[in-house]
């Protein structure tokens, strides 16, 4: 459509599938847009302020193999402000004291988490002794096997020796937050993914990395800020209603014009809202907009509305749009002094999953004196999704005080909610058959998401890893732009999508493959997490 110049690809949806689809589409060439309906970039790993705090809306952390997502932040110059553990070290918790750690050794893997396991106190002896049972059989195990995703995790499990209590001290805290869905009931193709990637494989695949600034900057303001300075124009608040394909020949009365895309939108969009350095304003104050390629970044639901017809076959497109969405609840509780010392631990035996000490990041430690702030994360949350503010604090607060005794004399002063009711597709066994290719039948036309087939959880790592993949499509397509043909390069195929060549990362291309920890967050242009407060 735009003759012998570099092709205009719209990207529909600011997320993390869409911020790294677009800086590999600009890197090599190509004239991008990106489309986001809500006021800011970032999807579901974004920030607000609330009485001068700044709070994530829900808390990501990620692994040492996620490799796409740290290149993402390579790319960001966002490396510093995401630091990881030296070793993989978690303190859990339970009521009363009690207290165990689990920490790597410095021995190849999976040999790394042997004397962890065997000191792990809230496991009996007789409990530990058969805990290499299922790690053992789980290497053996292909997560590319059909047959694996008609399992529950929780059966599979117990098959191998793990009784109740091991599943919910030991596995649960790494499957629940990583697949935001009871541990039991999980997809055993998915948690295969999550151990053999992180546990089994190098011993630095589960080291944590905690961002140690807001979200909003680490990814949305950083990506707004690369994207403009590679000239790529950026409009918020600009909500697509429809993409229409353009049969060649019928833009402008061209016979010669190549197919492309129409772009419709809920209303114009606000120049104001563009990149100040972009250069190409032919949108701007458009309704719609057209393009040579698209790559859709949206969650699941918004997706099947908007694909147009014929580019996929109805039964592929209503598959997905039956993924189904698990919830994830965020509770805040700040108190007038210092409960722990601990930044972040886990919880065995009580309502508390995660717990992440958010005193530094949100500024409370410049405006509060000896105040802290504590956020509980609780993944797989349909029990809680519903529950009113005042009966979530009349839980967590004693179950808080139970975890830290230092918490037992101090004082709330306040304490809220936030809630993200679709944070990712409910990841259960036949999940995988569901969910799509980049491609589509219409060629420039692709999709990204951490839900779309990654092979990899719904997680940041594959929301990064599917915004790669969808750019790879794009160039199998045949859509020409200097230098796009190694853009997104990578020896692993399409499923292991690397930066473009002209990049300073080659996210994608370790052979342990990708996973992040868990307390996902949902894909872009979700509708935002809702917040309740009381004193």
């Amino acid at each position: 459509m735009n003759g012998p110049g570099p092709p205009h690809v719209a990207v529909i949806g600011g997320g993390l599938a869409g911020i790294t689809a677009a800086i590999a589409l600009a890197e090599s060439g190509s004239q991008v847009t990106l489309l986001e309906a809500r006021p800011r970039l970032g999807g579901a790993t974004c920030s607000f302020s609330r009485d001068g705090l700044v709070v994530d809306t829900g808390q990501h952390v990620f692994l040492g193999c996620c490799t796409a997502y740290r290149g993402l932040l390579a790319q960001l110059g966002m490396t510093a402000h995401a630091p990881l553990q030296r070793r993989f070290d978690v303190t859990v918790l339970a009521p009363g004291g009690r207290r165990a750690r689990l920490r790597r050794t410095a021995l190849p893997g999976p040999l790394h988490m042997l004397p962890a396991l065997a000191r792990y106190s809230f496991l009996s002896l007789a409990e530990r002794a058969v805990v290499s049972r299922p790690a053992l059989a789980m290497r053996g195990l292909d997560p590319g096997d059909p047959a694996l995703d008609a399992q529950r995790f929780g059966d599979w499990l117990a098959a191998h020796g793990q009784d109740e209590r091991s599943r919910r001290a030991l596995w649960d805290l790494f499957t629940v937050s990583a697949l935001n869905i009871a541990g039991d009931d999980a997809s055993l193709t998915l948690a295969a993914t999550v151990v053999k990637t992180g546990l089994l494989g190098k011993n630095n695949a589960a080291d944590i990395g905690v961002p140690a600034r807001p979200l909003g900057e680490l990814h949305g303001d950083a990506g707004g800020a690369h994207l403009t300075a590679l000239g790529a124009q950026v409009h918020l608040n600009a909500k697509v209603t429809a993409i229409e394909p353009i049969p060649a020949g019928r833009h402008g009365g061209n016979a010669a014009t190549a197919p492309g895309f129409r772009i419709r939108l809920a209303r114009p969009v606000d120049p104001a809202s563009a990149a100040p350095d972009a250069t190409d304003t032919q949108d701007a104050a458009a309704a719609e907009l057209s393009a040579d390629a698209v790559v859709l970044a949206v969650p699941h639901e918004v997706a099947a509305r908007l694909i147009p017809p014929g580019a996929l076959p109805p039964a592929t497109v209503g598959g997905w749009a039956g993924l189904g969405a698990s919830p994830i609840v965020n509770v805040h509780v700040i108190y007038d002094r210092p409960v722990t010392d601990l930044p972040f631990a886990a919880a065995v035996d009580s309502p508390v999953q995660w717990v992440f000490d958010r005193t530094a990041i949100s500024g409370l430690n410049r405006t509060s004196g000896q105040a802290q702030y504590l956020a509980i994360s609780l993944s797989a949350a349909d029990e809680y999704v519903d529950v009113p503010a005042a009966q979530l604090r009349e839980q967590f607060v004693p179950a808080l005080a139970g975890l830290f005794p230092a918490a037992r004399d101090a004082t709330v002063t306040e304490f809220f909610v936030t809630r993200e009711r679709r944070a990712t597709f409910r990841q259960v066994p036949g999940t995988a058959a569901l969910r799509p290719k980049p491609g589509t039948h219409l060629p420039g036309l692709v999709l990204a998401g951490a839900w779309t087939d990654t092979g990899w959880p719904d997680t940041m790592e594959g929301a990064v890893r599917s915004g790669l993949s969808a750019v790879i499509e794009l160039r199998h397509t045949g859509l020409s732009a200097p230098g796009l043909s190694g853009a997104g390069s990578s020896d692993t195929g399409s499923s292991g999508a690397g930066f473009s060549r002209t990049g300073s990362s080659q996210a994608g291309s370790s052979r342990t493959g990708y996973v992040d920890s868990g307390l996902p967050g949902s894909e872009v242009n979700a509708p935002a997490s809702t917040m309740e407060g009381r004193q």
